[in-house]
């Protein structure tokens, strides 16, 4: 796997994300065994006075050794050594229980030497609620224990249900990191699907446009060599055919470089070679040529000095500035109007005004996407792939610059761009 920028920070931002899961489920680990000491420190606490209360009332000593034994996690046998009532049993257990704050039902036996059996006790709800206890009884769940006669057993059903129910934030947050896992991991499957159809994308539009440009190369140079043939010249229906191959070949040929300078873009194969030059005369270029191409359209520049020297790639900025001219008589009226604004305003701001129909609102925020066009009755009398104000937008990124559009208060649409100082000599 090469591991370029997006890999690694997925890497860490995976590492990081599972480095703070694991710390969360050893939390919950030592959390829990923390609440299981508790709860088990809290039952023998209370069941050891149970047993130094019955001792008490029959006036003797209790043992040396523990009294109590822990069969299991939620069953609990006490050896008393000596007679006790029942009666007496069931009110200290509550007492004890209560005093050490244990909320939990419960419920006991006692051994009876008579029936040599295990006598069920009844089921305390610590928690008020007794009208269901009979369907919770377990009286085959007491067994004996042998070589003992005088003791009681305590068991509590819901033990196990009680450490999930006291651990409740900690499942919180252990459940919401483990959705935050999943949503990053299908987030970043999302990223490197969408990103390999990026490079399919681009491999295909490089490949295209490289296999455009060899045969419209060709086709050129036939072409420019036959129409100045004598025959073709003087036959005017031949010379007349040949012109059109020529000037659709030509409009073909712009479309190719266009979208390869798209796709060098993108994969970031383009280089700027920045050099000073007035902005003022490249832009009284940008109106030549498009006066020659569109003769009903008016353009105008507006300047309050002759001269603004920028540090930049001016092969770049005349193609830019070329294309929000072209754009802003394509998609204008039967007579359209270009005003050119520079501005010095903490940098140069150029402005492109237009007296076109504008931008629909809902669509003015997606102009600088690429392949992006507006919806027009007339799209199909206009020629263009949705590339040029993406292109705009590019060359501008790499420069440094800002672009923008808006919509005229009255009439059209107007389309920025900012210069910032660093970029002025």
């Amino acid at each position: 796997m090469k591991f370029n920028k997006l890999n690694i920070i997925v890497f860490i931002g995976l590492l990081a994300i599972v480095g703070v899961l694991t710390m969360q489920l050893v939390m919950l680990n030592q959390a829990y065994m923390f609440e299981k000491k508790e709860l088990g420190e809290k039952i023998h606490f209370a069941l050891q006075d149970v047993v130094k209360k019955i001792y008490r009332d029959n006036e003797s000593e209790p043992p040396a050794a523990s009294p109590i034994k822990k069969v299991s996690e939620d069953y609990y046998v006490v050896d008393v050594q000596d007679d006790f009532e029942a009666e007496i049993l069931k009110f200290y257990l509550r007492t004890e229980f209560q005093k050490v704050k244990l909320d939990m039902d419960y419920e006991y036996a006692m051994y009876d030497c008579s029936s040599d059996e295990m006598v069920y006790g009844e089921y305390v709800a610590m928690s008020g609620k007794g009208a269901s206890s009979e369907k919770l009884q377990c009286e085959n769940c007491f067994t004996k224990r042998a070589g003992l006669v005088y003791y009681f057993a305590v068991r509590f059903p819901q033990l196990r249900h009680s450490y999930i129910n006291s651990l409740q934030q900690y499942w919180i947050y252990t459940g919401v990191l483990l959705l935050v896992l999943v949503i990053y991991v299908y987030s970043v499957l999302l990223l490197l699907k969408q990103k390999k159809y990026t490079e399919l994308q681009k491999d295909f539009i490089n490949n295209m446009t490289h296999e455009f440009k060899t045969p419209l190369s060709s086709i050129l140079i036939a072409s420019n060599y036959a129409v100045k043939q004598h025959e073709i010249e003087a036959n005017p229906k031949l010379n007349k055919y040949l012109s059109i191959i020529i000037e659709q070949s030509n409009k073909l040929n712009q479309h190719v470089e266009r979208i390869l300078s798209v796709a060098k873009t993108d994969s970031n194969i383009i280089t700027l070679e920045k050099k000073p030059f007035n902005i003022v005369e490249t832009l009284e270029l940008v109106k030549e040529n498009a006066l020659l191409k569109f003769e009903q359209a008016s353009v105008k520049i507006v300047s309050d000095k002759p001269e603004y020297f920028v540090k930049a790639d001016e092969f770049h900025f005349y193609n830019i500035a070329y294309n929000i001219v072209e754009n802003a008589v394509k998609y204008g009226n039967s007579s359209p109007e270009v005003i050119i604004s520079i501005n010095e305003n903490k940098g140069i701001e150029l402005q492109f005004s237009d007296n076109g129909p504008g931008i629909p609102q809902e669509h003015i925020d997606y102009v600088f996407d690429r392949f992006y066009r507006v919806p027009r009755e007339n799209k199909k009398d206009i020629e263009g792939f949705g590339i040029g104000l993406f292109y705009v937008k590019k060359i501008c990124e790499l420069h440094g610059w800002k672009a923008s559009i808006k919509n005229n208060a009255g009439q059209g649409m107007t389309v920025t761009l900012h210069i910032p100082k660093k970029s002025m000599i």
